[in-house]
């Protein structure tokens, strides 16, 4: 009990006084649990500085100490079904009646504060501190513009003591975390902490420039008006005099009440802006709250129903690293197995190499792992002080992959290292399999997951190409030796039948796919950095797959929104002579694009000289320079065979980088080979675009969120046929980024760049429809 009391007092001060909390919530509730148990079987040996006694913790000196006129208390806690029944059952005992209405309002995961208001005015704002206490934050709450220094109406009270919640919502909170990383400094492990960080700056300019958010959920003291006869009447009030309420509230009868609603929002506790780790459930007359009163640390009338915790301590038993479709090397932390969530998690990302040595995560470290909703779990932090004796060795990247030995490499100013074996890796294999077989790239229906892991396993497909020539004995093949490895045994053949019903379908499918359209059959290739949106750049510019996949990469620079890096790996994915040999297996098995066309008229403009010497990427040749070697009357023919060019009235600097750059013969060849091309292409373009282009040419749209009457696709197809281009990602060259319900980080992307932001009817307005 002793070792209790003072390591729950620790963990105390470190969550609530220095906003760094060294163990989950779950962890916590464990432990307080264990002290509760032992206290209640030991009266005679509690401790008066016991944690089961107050309810938070001493603020520290540096704010101004206020002292509460009404106690700021916590609640029970309550984590099953029968904990509910149960508090049902002891309110109906306590109030000797047979049905209770409850206020039932979401559990926020921020950080508690109440706020004084007189005469309608905000004069005063302090954190819980040990709920008796707390410390006086009132320059910093000025600073979140949620909440109002004036309430609304004329007939407010003399003094109003608002309770509620500080909190950060999780897209303020990745703004944040990415401002941090900009300048260099620490990141915050959740929205709690960085809210809780924020608010306790000793400079409020600080907290001015952190979202803070604040929901209202009870009230303290109350002078000079009356109180409403309900909780839920309150929560009203408080609307209606102008104090932020979630919307997300609701009364409810008993216990069946109570936990349909925390179903409710568990399923939907995902998709809400903001953390919250439960409900709280309320006796909704306040008279009847009165009559129940209180225990030693909480109220009888109210219970905090708490979700299964996303947070937990395990220990890493190993660190493995995963291989992805692109050849993304992941390492991941190999876990001693804990329930998160609800759900025992055996593993947990570490994203990269980086990750893993900023976080300095190490094999037998204790760690905190979170698991929030479908994400993918994630090591949040090492527990420092249960690292072993003598501590572990840091963690280093594997040099090979793991799975075909092939060399890993990091491209500089990648965040990734990735495996150089391409389709000799088998990981890498059924992923680039299960991507070209994808709905919006080869739309192979029923080429599921568990198919393509069988037929590589069975060693009956080696590259995308093999799809093309399986026939109806490897099918069944595959599926006879996948039902023997899994044990299994249809009741098919049991019967002595074999179906092959799906086995027909499914080769129907894949001969169906045979003619896409070019930018599916160029998406479908997994050419990293290449998605819908560039793929149909490359189709609608080009034309035709056999000049894409020549393409040299200064061209394929000067299309419309392909930058340098993109460029860069479409060039080297069709160098590459073993993706060569994929393409022209594929094509010798009847792969055959459709609607492919001669080069865009426009493409005439980007064949200007200039922007093609400039694309060559010639050390400090910028496009002004090239364009004094072109108005000198040079030609990218002329340029291949110069050997000096001082006398072009050229920096000493740019003509020697340009003759050392020409001194490599590979160099000359590639310059000499785009003139040949330009010439090539320039042959055979029309002069003018064959159709008029649409109102809206030039003009960039990136799509995101739900659109009330439209899909996206749908909105897409309409921009397109104006003449626009569809991107997927926000940049300074986006027009207009077109927002539904739930935009995201694209939206706050627009927002940031100052990009126009349309809603459907103001796209349809610029569609002219």
């Amino acid at each position: 009990m002793a070792w209790l009391v003072e390591e729950l007092n620790r963990h105390i001060y470190n969550y609530h006084v220095l906003d760094a909390p060294t163990i989950p919530d779950a962890e916590y509730d464990r432990l307080f649990k264990e002290l509760q148990d032992l206290e209640s079987a030991h009266p005679q040996a509690v401790k008066n500085d016991s944690p089961t006694s107050r309810v938070g913790a001493a603020p520290i000196p540096e704010f101004k100490q206020v002292t509460h006129s009404v106690p700021m208390l916590s609640l029970n806690n309550g984590f099953l079904d029968e904990d509910v029944d149960n508090f049902d059952r002891r309110v109906r005992d306590g109030l000797d009646v047979h049905s209770v209405d409850y206020s039932a309002e979401l559990k926020f995961d921020g950080l508690a504060i109440t706020l004084r208001y007189e005469n309608g005015i905000f004069v005063q704002a302090a954190t819980r501190g040990d709920g008796y206490t707390g410390e006086d934050v009132t320059a910093n709450i000025r600073t979140v513009r949620v909440i109002p220094l004036r309430l609304h109406g004329d007939a407010v009270p003399a003094v109003l003591e608002v309770r509620g919640e500080v909190l950060m919502f999780k897209e303020d909170f990745a703004r944040l975390n990415q401002r941090q990383r900009d300048a260099g400094q620490k990141e915050f492990a959740n929205p709690r902490n960085a809210a809780a960080g924020s608010l306790r700056q000793l400079d409020a300019r600080i907290t001015a420039q952190r979202k803070l958010r604040f929901f209202a959920y009870g009230i303290g003291l109350l002078e000079g008006a009356d109180l409403p006869d309900t909780h839920s009447g309150v929560l009203a009030w408080f609307d209606r005099l102008g104090l932020p309420v979630s919307k997300e509230r609701a009364v409810v009868n008993g216990a069946a009440g109570l936990l349909g609603y925390y179903r409710n929002i568990g399923e939907r506790r995902a998709g809400l802006p903001y953390e919250i780790d439960g409900v709280v459930y309320k006796v909704d007359r306040v008279a009847d709250q009165a009559a129940l009163g209180f225990v030693s640390r909480a109220p009888r009338f109210a219970l905090a129903h708490k979700f299964p915790a996303e947070e937990a301590l395990t220990v890493v038993s190993a660190i493995d690293v995963q291989v992805g479709r692109t050849g993304a090397i992941t390492p991941v932390a190999r876990l001693v197995p804990v329930s998160v969530g609800g759900v025992t998690v055996t593993n947990a990302t570490l994203h990269n190499e980086d990750e893993v040595l900023r976080k300095d995560v190490r094999v037998g470290d204790t760690v905190i792992v979170r698991r929030a909703g479908d994400v993918i779990p994630e090591v949040l932090a090492v527990v420092l002080e249960r690292r072993p004796e003598p501590a572990p060795m840091r963690y280093e990247l594997p040099k090979t992959c793991p799975v075909c030995g092939s060399h890993v490499v990091r491209e500089e100013g990648e965040a990734v290292a990735r495996c150089s074996g391409g389709l000799s890796c088998a990981a890498q294999r059924k992923e680039a399999i299960r991507h070209f077989a994808g709905r919006r790239m080869m739309d192979i229906e029923g080429l599921g997951d568990r198919y393509i892991d069988s037929l590589v396993e069975c060693n009956l497909i080696e590259r995308v190409a093999d799809l093309y020539t399986l026939k109806l004995d490897d099918l069944l093949t595959m599926k006879r030796m996948a039902d023997e490895r899994e044990g299994t045994t249809p009741e098919t053949v049991k019967q002595g039948k074999v179906a092959t019903k799906w086995a027909d379908n499914l080769l129907e499918a894949i001969a169906a796919s045979k003619n896409p359209p070019l930018e599916r059959l160029l998406f479908a290739l997994g050419i990293r950095h290449v998605g819908e949106s560039t793929a149909k750049t490359l189709a609608d510019w080009l034309g035709r797959f056999e000049l894409i996949r020549q393409a040299p990469e200064a061209l394929l620079r000067v299309l419309p929104d392909i930058g340098g890096t993109v460029a860069e790996a479409i060039a080297e994915f069709f160098a590459e002579e073993k993706n060569q040999q994929a393409i022209n297996a594929l094509l010798a098995a009847g792969v055959a694009p459709q609607g492919e066309h001669a080069p865009k008229a426009q493409l005439r403009e980007k064949l200007d000289e200039v922007n093609l010497l400039a694309a060559l990427g010639i050390p400090k040749l910028t496009e002004p320079r090239a364009r004094q070697l072109i108005a000198a009357g040079q030609s990218l023919e002329s340029l291949a065979h110069l050997n000096v060019f001082g006398v072009f009235g050229l920096p000493a600097t740019v003509s020697g980088a340009l003759e050392e750059w020409m001194a490599v013969p590979s160099n000359r060849e590639k310059i000499a080979a785009l003139a040949k091309l330009r010439a090539e292409l320039l042959a055979q373009l029309p002069e003018a675009a064959a159709t008029p282009e649409g109102h809206l040419s030039g003009k960039t749209f990136v799509l995101t969120g739900t659109l009330p009457t439209m899909s996206r696709d749908a909105a897409g197809a309409l921009i397109e046929a104006a003449g626009g281009r569809v991107a997927g990602s926000v940049s300074k060259k986006t027009s207009y980024v077109v927002a539904g319900l739930d935009a995201g980080s694209k939206l706050a992307k627009a927002e940031e760049l100052g990009v126009t932001i349309l809603d459907e009817a103001g796209l349809m307005a610029l569609l002219g429809q």
